[in-house]
Order: C-alpha cells, then sequence, then structure tokens
C-alpha cells in the first residue's frame, strides 16, 4: 500500500510539474494576433515536414569501389584507376562520370555522387592517374592520357545494364570543378556519347591562364605573359603532398625528377625550367616548347568538336582561372553549336571553391538534359551574383543574384558600355630589383581573409598598393550606381628610359566619398608590353568583375609595378604612365539585369525552416531507428554480424573493402591475414573504437557505435595490452573493473586470475613484468565479467609453448559454454588448433571464410586396406612407390595459396 500511495504521490509531483512548466511556455506565447498566426504557420510548416519526412525517406544508395585500367604511360606501363559506383535504388538511370581537382581523390566527390545518387542517377567517381590510390603520372589533362582515361571510364558505364539507354545509346553525363572542369569540357569536345556537360571553375588555355597578358591593342606581348608563380607553385605543391602521389616520376634518362612527385617528366621538366628563370619566362624557344605542351591541356584545342549542351559556372573571386576563361570557353562553345547556360558565381578557388549553389544548378541541368524534365524559370539565362554588401537588419552579408534581360555577351548579346572620363596627371613608378617589397592582392587558397577584411570595412589598400610603386587615374563621382558585369578598358601610355618592355599590374577601384579603397575580388590584370623606341601607347583590359558601384563613389584605375603572386623582372625599373591624351575614358561593360533572388530574408521564415529540419531530421532519425531495429530483431541472437563493411580513409586508402561475416555462439573463430590485410580495422570497428565509412558490424543484432552500451557484452584486447605500469596487476584488474560501474561480485576475479596463471606476480607492479607476463594480464582483464563475446588481438605474442597450449584450452572451453571468441593471428598453425571456424582477409577483402576443415578441405583420397605391409608390397612389384599422404591440407598451405590468388 505504502509502494502504491508512492507512486500516486510520485505522479502527483510530475503533474504539477507538466502543468507548472506549460504555464511557463503559456507566458511566453504572444499575445498579438498576427504573431500566433505566425507561430500558426510554423506549426503547419512543421506538420507538413513530418509528411515529407515520412513519405520521401531518401532511398537506399549502394557504392562499390574497383580498379579499372586506364591509358598506358608512353612506356607501355599498364594505368589502374581506383573507381566508385554510387548505384540509386532505380535502374536503369543515367550515368554521370564526376572527376576532382587538382591534388584530389574521389573521396571529395563522394557527398556529390550521394546527392546525385538520392535523385536518380548513376554515378562513378574516381581518383585521376598520379593521384591517391591511382597509377600512372599526371600529365594535366593531356588529351592523350586523362582525357582516354576518361573515355574508357564511358567504355565501361555503356556496357552496364543498369545504366539507361534511349535510342541505343547510353545516357551519359560528365561535371567536374578545376581539374575536373577542363576535363569535362575536353571530354565532351572528343566524345560524343556524352549527352551533357557540366564544368566549373576551370580554364580555357592553360597557356593564357599561367602566362596571362591583358594588352587588348596597340602593343605586341613581351616574352608571352607574366607568370603565375604563386599559384603554379601552390598546385604543385598540394599535388605532390603525402597520399595524393606515389613514387617519383621518372625522366627520360629512367632517374627521379627531384621535387615532382608523380608529374610526367615533361611536365616536370616545364614546371622546373619555369619556375627557375628569374622572371618566369624562358628563351623563345623554350616558351615555344610549354605553349605547345600546355596546349594538349587546354580546353581550347578541341572545343571546336563540341556537341553536346554545357552548363559553365565560374568564380567572381578567382585569381587562378579568372572570368575571362569562362567567357573564352563560352564563346568557343556558341561558335560550335552547342547550347550553353553560363553561370558566374560567388565564391573561386580564391574564397576555397565553396558555393552551394553549383551542385543544384548542376542537377537541375542533367534533370533537362538527361531526363528530359522542364527547365526551371532561369534556366536558359544567364546568371550572376554580386555581393551586395551589409544587410542593415541583420548584420549578415548579402548575396544578390542577377539575371541578364539579353543573355550572356559571348553568345551574341554584347554587353552596353558606359564611358566615364578619367583625370590624372602622369607619374613615375618604380619597380624594385627582383619585385621585392611586392603588392599584394591575392593568395592562392587564402585570399578569402583579404575579401573578409574588405567585407568587414577593413582596407587592404595599404597591401595592394606600396608608395612608390602605384600610378592612379580616377573618374568624378558617379551620379547614379553602376553595375560593373565584365572587363573594363582604359588606353595608357607607357615610357621608360632604360627598359625594352614593362610588366606591369592593372586595376579597377572602388573608392568611397571618405577615400576608403576597395579592390573588388582583390584582382588585377598583369600586362607585359613591349616598348618600341622607349613609348608604347596601349588599350588595356581590366579585371573580370561583378561590382555594383554606389552613386557618390569613384572609380579608379591603378598601375602598379609589382604584385607577389607573380614573376617579375629582376632588374630595378622605371615606368611614367599617362592616360591617352586622345581617349582618356574608362569603358565599363554594364549589362541590363533583373534581380530575381538576394541571400536575406525575413527571420520568420528562416526560424519556420530551421524548426522544420530539425524536425524531419529528427523524425527521419528516429524511422530509420525503427528500421534498424526491425532489421535487426532477426540478428537477436547472432553475437557477430559483419555485412559490407567498408572503411576508407582520407588519403583514399581502403583498409577494408566490403567484408561480411557472421560469429555464431560457442565458435572460436580465427580472423587471418598477413599484415594489412585489414584485421585490426575490423576489430576497431567492432569495439566502437572507428566508425565505417558504409556498412554495419551488430552485436546480438544491435549496431554498433562508439560508446554503444551493448559493447558492455564485449570484452577485449586489441592493440596492446593498455595496462598501468606504477600498479600491481591485482590493482590493474580492480581498478578496470570499478570503471565499468558493475558490483564487483560480477567480475569472477578469481576465475580470470587462475586464468592469468601469474601466481604471486599478480601482487608485483606491471612495470616488472616481461612481455609475456603483460600478454596474460591483458588476456585476463578482458574476460572480465566473463562476456559473452571475447575478442582478442594476437593474443599469444610473448607466450611461451607451454603457456600457449594452455591459452588454446582456455579459448574451447570459453567458446564451449556458449560463449564467442574471435582470435586475430597470424600464427597458422595455432590457430588450426585452437579455432573452429576461420575467416581469410587479404588486401581488405574475405577470401575465404568457414569451418577450419571446410576451408582447409581434402587434399588427397585415404585408401584403408587390412594388410598395409601386403599393399605396399604389391605397390612395390607393379613399379609404383608409395608414400604417406595427410587427409587434409595443412590451413598454412591452403592460406598461402588464397592469399597468392588474390594477389
Amino acid at each position: 500500500m505504502r509502494a502504491r500511495r508512492s507512486e500516486r504521490s510520485d505522479a502527483g509531483r510530475r503533474d504539477i510539474a507538466r502543468t507548472a512548466l506549460l504555464g511557463r511556455l503559456a507566458g511566453l506565447l504572444p499575445t498579438n494576433r498576427a504573431l500566433r498566426a505566425s507561430l500558426a504557420g510554423v506549426l503547419v510548416l512543421v506538420l507538413i515536414g513530418l509528411v515529407l519526412a515520412i513519405v520521401l525517406q531518401p532511398a537506399a544508395i549502394k557504392v562499390s569501389s574497383q580498379f579499372l585500367a586506364g591509358t598506358p604511360e608512353p612506356d607501355g606501363k599498364p594505368v589502374a584507376l581506383d573507381t566508385s559506383l554510387y548505384l540509386p535504388a532505380t535502374t536503369p538511370a543515367p550515368a554521370v562520370l564526376l572527376a576532382h581537382g587538382l591534388g584530389g581523390t574521389k573521396a571529395g566527390l563522394d557527398a556529390q555522387a550521394r546527392d546525385l545518387a538520392r535523385h536518380g542517377y548513376l554515378v562513378l567517381t574516381y581518383t585521376a592517374r598520379g593521384f591517391g590510390s591511382s597509377g600512372g603520372l599526371i600529365h594535366l589533362d593531356s588529351v592523350n592520357y586523362e582525357v582516354k582515361d576518361a573515355s574508357r571510364l564511358l567504355d565501361f558505364l555503356q556496357n552496364r545494364s543498369d545504366v539507361l539507354h534511349r535510342d541505343g545509346k547510353p545516357v551519359l553525363g560528365v561535371a567536374g570543378s578545376s581539374y575536373g572542369g577542363a576535363l569535362a569540357l575536353m571530354l565532351g569536345a572528343t566524345d560524343h556519347r556524352v549527352e551533357a556537360v557540366a564544368a566549373d571553375i576551370t580554364w580555357n588555355n592553360l597557356t593564357n591562364a599561367v602566362f596571362p597578358n591583358n594588352v587588348a591593342a596597340g602593343a605586341s606581348a613581351g616574352t608571352g605573359g607574366v607568370f603565375k608563380k604563386l599559384w603554379v607553385g601552390y598546385l604543385f605543391s598540394i599535388s605532390m603532398r603525402p597520399g595524393a602521389t606515389g613514387t617519383p616520376a621518372p625522366t627520360a634518362s629512367g632517374t627521379d625528377a627531384a621535387g615532382c612527385g608523380r608529374f610526367a617528366p615533361d611536365i616536370c621538366a616545364f614546371y622546373q625550367r619555369t619556375g627557375s628563370s628569374p622572371n618566369g619566362v624562358g628563351p623563345s624557344s623554350q616558351a615555344s616548347q610549354s605553349s605547345a605542351l600546355l596546349s594538349l591541356s587546354s580546353p581550347s584545342t578541341v572545343l571546336s568538336g563540341i556537341k553536346a549542351p554545357v552548363l559553365l559556372t565560374q568564380g567572381e573571386q578567382d585569381s587562378l582561372f579568372p572570368l575571362s576563361e569562362a567567357d573564352a570557353n563560352a564563346r568557343q562553345i556558341v561558335a560550335a553549336g552547342a547550347p550553353l547556360q553560363m553561370r558566374w558565381r560567388s565564391g573561386g578557388h580564391d574564397a576555397g571553391n565553396a558555393d552551394d549553389n553549383v551542385s543544384g544548378w548542376q542537377r537541375q541541368f542533367f534533370d533537362q538534359r538527361l531526363r528530359g524534365m522542364a527547365a526551371n524559370s532561369d534556366g536558359n539565362f544567364f546568371l550572376a551574383q554580386r555581393d551586395a554588401g551589409i544587410s542593415a537588419t541583420n548584420g549578415r552579408r548579402v548575396n544578390t543574384t542577377l539575371r541578364a534581360n539579353d543573355g550572356y555577351p559571348g553568345a551574341g548579346h554584347p554587353a552596353p558600355v558606359r564611358g566615364l572620363p578619367l583625370t590624372g596627371v602622369a607619374q613615375t613608378i618604380s619597380a624594385p630589383p627582383g619585385g621585392s617589397p611586392a603588392a599584394v592582392t591575392s593568395l592562392p587558397a587564402l585570399s578569402g581573409v583579404l575579401n573578409a577584411a574588405a567585407g568587414a570595412g577593413i582596407s587592404t589598400s595599404a597591401l595592394s598598393a606600396l608608395p612608390g610603386q602605384v600610378a592612379s587615374f580616377r573618374t568624378a563621382p558617379l551620379t547614379a550606381p553602376v553595375l560593373v558585369t565584365g572587363s573594363s578598358t582604359v588606353e595608357l601610355s607607357v615610357t621608360s628610359p632604360d627598359a625594352k618592355e614593362a610588366t606591369l599590374f592593372v586595376s579597377l577601384h572602388d573608392v568611397a566619398a571618405d577615400g576608403t579603397d576597395t579592390l573588388p575580388a582583390n584582382l588585377v590584370a598583369p600586362v607585359q608590353i613591349t616598348l618600341a623606341g622607349g613609348r608604347q601607347n596601349v588599350t588595356l583590359r581590366l579585371p573580370w568583375i561583378v561590382s555594383q558601384i554606389p552613386a557618390g563613389h569613384r572609380l579608379s584605375v591603378q598601375v602598379s609595378t609589382t604584385d607577389f603572386g607573380y614573376a617579375m623582372p629582376g632588374d630595378p625599373r622605371s615606368y611614367r604612365v599617362s592616360l591617352d591624351a586622345a581617349n582618356s575614358v574608362l569603358t565599363v561593360p554594364s549589362l541590363a539585369t533583373t534581380t530575381i533572388r538576394t541571400g536575406t530574408v525575413l527571420w520568420w521564415p528562416v526560424l519556420a525552416g530551421i524548426v522544420l529540419l530539425l524536425c524531419a531530421a529528427l523524425l527521419a532519425w528516429r524511422l530509420r531507428s525503427m528500421r534498424r531495429s526491425t532489421r535487426d530483431a532477426g540478428l537477436a541472437g547472432v553475437p557477430i554480424a559483419v555485412t559490407d563493411l567498408v572503411k576508407e580513409y582520407a588519403d583514399s586508402y581502403r583498409a577494408v573493402d566490403g567484408v561480411s561475416f557472421r560469429v555464431e555462439r560457442g565458435q572460436v573463430l580465427g580472423l587471418l591475414g598477413p599484415n594489412g590485410a585489414g584485421k585490426t580495422t575490423v576489430l576497431r570497428v567492432l569495439m566502437g573504437l572507428i566508425m565505417p565509412t558504409s556498412g554495419t558490424v551488430r552485436v546480438f543484432g544491435v549496431e554498433v557505435t562508439p560508446g554503444a552500451p551493448v559493447l558492455s557484452r564485449l570484452g577485449a584486447f586489441v592493440e596492446g595490452p593498455g595496462l598501468l605500469p606504477h600498479l600491481t596487476g591485482s590493482e590493474n584488474l580492480r581498478l578496470y573493473w570499478a570503471a565499468t560501474g558493475r558490483p564487483t561480485e560480477q567480475a569472477h576475479l578469481d576465475t580470470v586470475l587462475e586464468i592469468a596463471g601469474l601466481g604471486s606476480s599478480i601482487d608485483r607492479r606491471v612495470k616488472t613484468y616481461s612481455h609475456g607476463m603483460q600478454q596474460r594480464l591483458a588476456i585476463a582483464q578482458a574476460m572480465l565479467g566473463l562476456p559473452e563475446v571475447l575478442v582478442l588481438d594476437e593474443p599469444t605474442n610473448g607466450l611461451d609453448p607451454p603457456q600457449i597450449a594452455e591459452m588454446r584450452v582456455v579459448l574451447r572451453r570459453y567458446a564451449e559454454t556458449g560463449r564467442t571468441v574471435i582470435v586475430s593471428s597470424h600464427l597458422l598453425a595455432e590457430v588450426e588448433q585452437t579455432c573452429s571456424h576461420v575467416v581469410v582477409m587479404h588486401r581488405g577483402r574475405v577470401v575465404a571464410a568457414g569451418s577450419v576443415t571446410e576451408v582447409a578441405g581434402v587434399g588427397a583420397v585415404q585408401l584403408a586396406v587390412d594388410d598395409p605391409v601386403a599393399a605396399a608390397n604389391v605397390l612395390a612389384e607393379a613399379g609404383i612407390s608409395a608414400r604417406e599422404v595427410p587427409a587434409r591440407r595443412a590451413l598454412e598451405d591452403v592460406f598461402l595459396d588464397l592469399t597468392s590468388e588474390s594477389t
């Protein structure tokens, strides 16, 4: 009766607490009718989200990996490409080949591949030759190597029954960014099986990108352009980082090319030759040789043959491949008659490549071109994004997306231009020897820091304009805002008393009324001018930008003698720069545009969206948990079930690749394999020490995660004893058990001490133990509580033969009680005598599994006779020699056969 009264009392207290809580919440609710209506709207959105979460559960995606043959190297050496195939829930499906950026691997494409697969596409990702686990050398997207590799991968997709075929042809698309973007364009132009190409932040002509020269008219280029030394050096360095490359590239003489990783010999020679030249150029013959080499890696050489529709997206914050490269690609694509969609997006190489819109744009493009779905309202228009500054409402940066009213200028829609008069006197500027100190405008992969500083109102003009090195010319204050969309031009006169050519950097600045100077996107345009007779009038192209210049601001053209990102002459020089007397006008392209979206929204819809996403995610998690519980019900009695287990690390090394096996009650399973086979990785996933890339490990039907309660039913000894050396053996055991929080009597301490067999040494400090003694103590520690599953990694290391024999008996008897033992070992003879079952692994995969008898198999036929001596005599008289043979092969022989066959 007292217990029931207590229960009622507890329930009453809970009711009072709930009432109080609801009262507090009610006090927080708004009384305003409009706010209540807003909350009601939020609740409606939440309910809709819950329904959508139930209906639109993500479909299962199957991922498998394999090596496919690429194009052999010039010496005939074969090349294997590391690939992953993502299968959607329903096939046949359109297929998309994804290519990664320079220095990357297929691992970086996983999120995009899964997104496409969830939307019904079969996706093939791969690591390009010379990177990660793929073989071969890096030829920089050569039409003779990387592009041919991609065609071979299309061969693989074409022959699959799960790839959609239309009119007898496979439905194939290709996408990539940067290095992968150029590959996508060149593949689409040379392999007409491709029906859609999506290329992001990439180049048109690699020579122009590496040696840019923005002289438009009036002067010839000095030696072909200004070497982009900082970017080129950075790209070579990230391509040679550990995990991205393997052995050095052989030179023509057969020796290693120092400092070139796995770059092909001709690419290596180009980099070393160009990088070692004082100003990034060499003799004209070398310049010609470099241009011929880089043309093999340039879409410009093949785009005349493109027929497939193309989506080009290019970053506005990109000093590596600026918008001019996308414009050049667009003009060639339109000239070839291929449909074109163009997007100028925020971000780019200087901002870490990030832009959330790219994957969505590409998926919509493939939906339209590969699946025949209707395009969205802005699908065929030219879009650009511009930085609209800081929102006065929430203090956040605003991006505005603009649609050109007349289409893309490079597709036959010339941009309207405005002529803005410039003023400024002639100015003398100096170039220091070696270009040091130099102005800083962009830093590879770090220019986002400079952009963030500018966006926060911190002027970076002191870095980009050093005293004595800069000439500037300004417009009058603008009477109305001007949207600059593209490359402005200016005519200047350049003279020099001591130089035959000029290396200069021109830029367009936004100068506010208070004098604040902003360099849009931190971009400059390098120029190299031949000074005939010491003087030259030139028309210069300024950087390609998208920037709104407010009314009251001025535009400033600045000419600098240095820039940290480029190679510069070693000798000191001086130049006199002035406006062209006949034409002192800044010509600014300014498209007529319509704003179709902005990056800021009201806070109530934002809150509603957040709540909606949280609720949908919670419900999806709950549904997945319910489905998992249902699926696992049939495994509740199975101690260990490993299903399609994959563990891949950041450098694309796949330690475990699709491993599946089960361990039943009463079994002693031997997990066998040479070093590096993946045994310990499997055990670490089993213990919840690491998370798998995909697949599952279940213990009694419960999926293992770090800290999962089901792990309390396991005892383990993996990767060393992990004992405290300053404590005694018995103190180690007691302390370990105390950490579990379970009663001491459940530890079965006397039993495990007997197993340890350490005698009086159990009361000595562990630091005095031999390796074998520590090993025995660690095994005893794993057996504390007599767990239902015992996992031991190389348990007999350091034990002498009598101790090994004792351990053999202990493990067998332990399993006979209905418990399960997993032993990882390379001592095959011991496994054969100890284990009832084995799983043999090699290179991350299971090559054999079953009982010891099944795996060892029958090696010969035995004959039984009544009189062995007489039988031997009969054989001898017949000229047949007789000898004893075992009825079963040794497990060691089978193991060696299996691993050699797998190799």
